[in-house]
């Protein structure tokens, strides 16, 4: 057989074979776009969705820089900022931070200098006015910092405000400094610190108030800084460090300087975070969508091929190659790809845009951020042709493999086969019983062509199917029994602040304010957590202390600091611990791993319960406490400690101390007046996150109130706790509201709504995300079953009229292809059932392992409820396109050979 090596020649066979079939056209441009849409949509909602929490995360982290070098010198300043790792940079100056007096006690506001790169990259950028001009008494602030003092933002406006010098050091002060507002920003709600921006003259000037104590921020400079890109942000921060003589490992180091790498990134939580199973999970999500496109796009071309083969053959015998008949093949379907992509794009796109703000809306991000990256459209476009490359790969290579011969036979078996089955006889008996028989009988004809409808219509069931299981999976007792054991948390403004917790007397909830809430009534049960105000200490072994240090610590950072601990005689370290009083409603409320709390209400057993941590799915951690029920623990209340040289031993007074502390020599402390008790840990417990002191760092007791106020003689109220009947719910939430902001602005108050519609919220996410994407992957499947039921009309429109010739009625051919449809839908329903049960409970346990608060629940609610929409398609769709394909008379279609 001779080769026709005329490339112009197979285009012009393509492109006009193309011409002739303007239905199959239409479907595989509609496929092709569904497959883009498919791809679009999703990486414009993922790409925003990432855009979006990436610039809320940096607006909590305080802006979008690679990584920050902290504490410097002006000296490390200098020499760090040129170096060629670092592309970009911005410096600042920081100064300290307002008092927490009202009305700042429920703001974290910071008072610095910063350059105009910097002020930049910290989403500084005044809508009127600009920042402070050098040399002057300007300065520059949000919306809500003036709304704090009663200024109305207007640039010229003067506006006075408590400075922070040396705080957190004993000589930590507040001076008050009144400046001329250069210009204002809106208050950003993401944004964890509000920002006083000052001119460098004024900063250092009231940099030189410091008392220069070695832990005073005060007159530290901060180095923020971009790289190339946002993968390996620390390495490459290391590497500017190791590049002049610095490291970050050894904070006790004369050459250490600490970094922080923007945990906003996610290349940079990718490079923290990333395992196999996300990886995994990607690809999986784009096989599925792939798998989906593929479906319709090679049921489209081998329909088209089979309807074909004979041209295919005519082609062999003049000399065509199969390699030429699979390019030709494939030149159709990129054609159609200049078609379909383009529409996917701009559809898709537009889902993804007006989707992304309602996936947004069930987050706790409140802004919504579109991204237009151009590598969504390219993404889109590269895995739509592979999938279609793949998808006609499969009916080219069954053109290409026929021969002229086996062309013609295949069609005449057809024929053959279609009058064997329905001849004269078939056609007088075809009423009753015997429709049916043939309406399935026809179903096996293609094999291949009814399980490809079958399955793409049944994954859309399936994917519903899990998306509801999934949804309905988020289990609101488990998620609350976490973030909120109770229904309502009042405390001290600062107590729910990040990293602020309970330490003093001063943020103790006084008993009027406890007067206050009980006397608005509907109060089921209610109680007292106390906080510890004193020191106390525990006594530990080195390797526990090494264990439980080891996550904060470097091994030569821990050596320093054991050196400086209180040892006893026997070798015990005296450690911090951390206490808690609860009275019995709270004490009802942890989670008892072993033990029994009981004797924690009688103050004469002297019993503790050990507090345990629990990871993300709320398993205990079994070694992160080292007491166990029936051990006894030691405590020290101290009432005042003392201070010596390391070195020597020598002890300071008192009176020296500020100055000890500016000095090398090495100091440390130890109890001088104390009260010694021991205690019997009656039980293993875990605290709810919402009752915890939030923040961890010291082993944790808990001791029932009445032990607790008599052995620390404290009796400092860290929060009060209670749950309402259903009826007063609303109306202590409104009141709570209106008491911390108006009455008591000193305190706030955390309720379970507001966890209850975060948890709303993330579970209509997930139900939103997978509806659209079962809707679409539905459509798929509705096409697919279109295009199988129009194709096979139009295919045996011959044998169609053969039938009617011999006696078959126009009712009864409409009541078989319906027959014929409503096959294909209980097929898809029968394999959708039987796929939901065999994969619901490895995906239940799937999730399980995902989300701690799932709990999987089998359900068939959705295949109950598409029974009867997949009924009606599945009679409608072939009657309506019988209705188009028959409309010329019999004679007709029989003088046409199909």
């Amino acid at each position: 057989m001779l080769s026709v090596p005329n490339r112009k020649c197979i285009r012009r066979l393509s492109d006009r074979s193309l011409k002739a079939a303007r239905t199959r056209n239409i479907i595989a441009v509609i496929a092709i776009a569904l497959t883009t849409i498919l791809f679009t949509s999703l990486f414009t909602i993922g790409a925003s969705i990432n855009y979006s929490f990436q610039q809320q995360n940096f607006r909590q982290a305080g802006g979008d820089m690679h990584a920050t070098f902290k504490n410097l010198t002006e000296a490390q300043l200098l020499e760090l900022k040129n170096d060629p790792l670092i592309k970009e940079y911005g410096t600042r100056l920081f100064i300290g931070m307002t008092d927490s007096e009202p009305p700042f006690n429920k703001s974290h506001i910071e008072i610095s200098y910063m350059d105009a790169n910097e002020a930049k990259h910290y989403f500084i950028e005044p809508v009127e006015g600009s920042l402070p001009r050098e040399g002057t008494d300007e300065a520059a602030t949000d919306t809500r910092v003036l709304a704090l003092l009663g200024i109305e933002p207007k640039v010229g406006a003067k506006f006075t405000i408590p400075v922070g010098i040396d705080e957190n050091t004993q000589d930590a002060q507040y001076v008050e400094r009144t400046f001329t507002l250069s210009g204002w920003w809106e208050y950003d709600s993401a944004m964890v610190a509000s920002n006083v921006i000052l001119p460098r003259s004024a900063a250092e000037a009231l940099c030189t108030l410091s008392a220069g104590a070695p832990q005073s921020q005060t007159g530290k400079w901060h180095l923020d800084v971009m790289f190339d890109s946002a993968f390996h942000i620390r390495e490459n921060a290391e590497q500017v460090l190791a590049n002049h003589g610095y490291q970050c490992e050894e904070p006790t180091a004369d050459n250490y300087i600490a970094i922080g790498v923007n945990w906003g990134y996610t290349a940079a939580q990718i490079d923290a975070t990333i395992d196999p199973m996300s990886v995994l999970a990607i690809l999986a999500m784009l096989l599925l969508i792939m798998f989906t496109g593929y479906l319709i796009i090679y049921n489209v071309f081998q329909i088209s091929v089979t309807n074909d083969i004979r041209f295919y053959g005519l082609l062999k015998t003049i000399g065509t190659t199969g390699k030429q008949i699979r390019r030709m093949i494939r030149r159709q379907a990129y054609i159609l790809s200049l078609f379909g992509i383009p529409l996917g794009w701009i559809i898709g796109f537009l889902v993804g845009i007006k989707l992304t703000p309602i996936i947004m809306e069930q987050t706790s991000y409140t802004t919504t951020f579109v991204s237009f990256n151009p590598l969504i459209f390219v993404g889109a476009a590269v895995f739509s042709l592979i999938t279609v490359r793949i998808s006609c790969r499969k009916p080219g290579k069954m053109a290409s493999r026929v021969s002229p011969i086996e062309a013609v036979r295949y069609t005449d078996a057809s024929v053959r086969l279609s009058k064997t089955r329905h001849g004269k006889h078939a056609a007088r008996k075809s009423s009753g019983a015997r429709l049916p028989r043939m309406a399935w009988a026809n179903l096996g004809r293609s094999r291949g062509k009814t399980v490809i409808t079958v399955v793409s219509l049944s994954l859309a069931v399936v994917l519903m199917q899990i998306t509801y299981t999934f949804a309905i999976g988020f289990d609101m007792d488990k998620y609350l029994a976490d973030k909120s054991a109770v229904d309502f948390v009042v405390g001290d403004a600062a107590y729910f602040q990040t990293g602020s917790g309970f330490s003093s007397t001063d943020e103790a909830v006084p008993e009027n304010v406890i007067a206050d809430i009980d006397a608005q009534g509907g109060i089921t049960e209610s109680g007292r957590i106390y906080g510890q105000v004193s020191n106390v200490q525990e006594f530990v072994t080195e390797d526990w202390y090494r264990q439980s240090q080891a996550r904060w610590n470097t091994e030569a950072a821990l050596d320093q600091i054991i050196e400086g601990m209180e040892h006893t005689p026997d070798g015990l370290l005296a450690d911090r611990a951390q206490l808690y009083g609860m009275e019995d409603f709270p004490l009802s409320k942890l989670t008892v791993l072993d033990g029994d709390l009981s004797a924690l209400s009688d103050p004469t057993q002297n019993a503790v319960a050990a507090v345990y941590t629990s990871d993300d799915y709320g398993e205990p951690e079994e070694q992160s406490h080292w007491a166990k029920v029936g051990d006894t623990v030691h405590l020290r209340y101290v009432e005042e400690f003392e201070y010596y040289y390391e070195d020597t031993g020598e002890v300071i007074p008192a009176d020296e101390l500020d100055a000890v502390y500016m000095g090398d020599r090495a100091i440390a402390s130890r109890a001088k007046t104390y009260r010694d008790k021991e205690y019997t840990v009656a039980a293993a417990v875990i605290i709810p996150g919402s009752l915890d002191y939030r923040f961890y760092g010291a082993d944790q007791f808990v001791m029932g109130a009445a032990q607790f106020t008599q052995d620390t003689q404290t009796n400092s109220v860290m929060t009060y706790v209670f749950d309402t009947e259903d009826a007063a719910t609303d109306r202590m939430e409104a009141f709570l509201a209106d008491y911390t902001e108006n009455v008591q602005p000193l305190f706030d108050y955390e309720s379970k709504a507001t966890y209850q519609a975060e948890f709303e919220g993330f579970r209509s996410m997930f139900l939103t995300l997978g509806s659209v994407l079962s809707l679409i992957i539905g459509l798929v499947g509705v096409l697919n079953f279109l295009n199988a039921v129009l194709t096979g009309i139009i295919t045996r429109r011959h044998e169609f009229a053969v039938l009617q010739a011999i006696g078959m009625t126009g009712k009864q051919l409409k009541h078989m292809l319906m027959l014929e449809g409503l096959y294909y839908a209980m097929l898809a329903l029968i394999l959708s059932f039987v796929l939901s049960v065999t994969l619901g409970p490895v995906i239940g346990m799937g999730c399980s392992s995902m989300f701690w608060f799932f709990s999987y629940r089998f359900t068939l609610l959705p295949i109950l409820l598409l029974l009867p929409v997949f009924a009606l398609l599945g009679l409608a769709i072939p009657r309506i396109t019988c209705r188009s394909a028959m409309h010329r008379t019999v004679v007709e279609r029989l003088r046409t050979e199909e």
